[in-house]
């Protein structure tokens, strides 16, 4: 009998990992494809779970972004305090912008997740957040103080960049090429004094291609 309990207490285990793996999977496509802002229960009919299943693995939809971009999020973390631990701050500044801009352009729902603002975030949310505010402060300070960084870079400029980088992952998912190119661009950008240095190979996008061609043709 109690071997039995136990087989069946093992199996709902098993299940709801299951449950949260296809959560999470469903999350990521679910907001890739209609924003952070889509309806949970358009979530939970994609995981082929219950709403109410849903709401009990995450009560709140910040529980379920922070879960579905833990990874992302987790590695934007740590790769901001590489960066101010760096003793070149303008490596560790180029180096968080490259990670940052990789990770958007590998997870299509990541973007909208990391520029977004969440009312409401829980006092850990609140803590870690003003600690990585505090950190890219400290790490632009030494960037623009070594006159690596342009003096008139403001932190907010980065949330304005990652916004444009946003769009273009968004409207050429997949052209890595693309993303890669306007990195280097933005980062010249920022530079106090540009390297003018070599450009990554351009991204073979044809203008054609574009959508304000393709509603210019009659």
């Amino acid at each position: 009998m109690g071997d039995e309990a136990g087989a069946v207490g093992a199996g709902l285990r098993a299940d709801a990992r299951r449950n949260r793996r296809r959560i999470l999977a469903a999350a990521r496509e679910v907001f890739a494809e209609h924003g952070i802002d889509a309806p949970m229960a358009t979530v939970a009919r994609r995981a082929g779970v219950g709403v109410a299943t849903l709401y009990r693995r995450f009560p709140t939809r910040d529980d379920l972004v922070d879960a579905a971009f833990a990874h992302q999020l987790d590695t934007c973390a740590r790769v901001l305090a590489e960066a101010v631990a760096d003793p070149d701050p303008w490596h560790g500044f180029q180096r968080l912008f490259e990670t940052i801009c990789r990770l958007q352009q590998e997870e299509r729902g990541f973007p909208a997740a990391f520029v977004a603002a969440f009312p409401d975030r829980s006092k850990d949310h609140t803590r870690a957040r003003a600690l990585a505010e505090r950190q890219l402060m400290t790490l632009i300070r030494r960037a623009q103080a070594a006159g690596a960084l342009r003096s008139d870079f403001h932190p907010s400029d980065l949330g304005v960049v990652l916004l444009a980088h946003c769009g273009l992952v968004t409207a050429l998912p997949g052209d890595g090429a693309a993303s890669r190119r306007l990195v280097a661009y933005l980062l010249e950008a920022f530079r106090a004094h540009p390297a003018r240095g070599a450009l990554p190979p351009p991204s073979g996008l044809r203008l054609d291609s574009l959508p304000m061609a393709a509603e210019g043709r009659g």
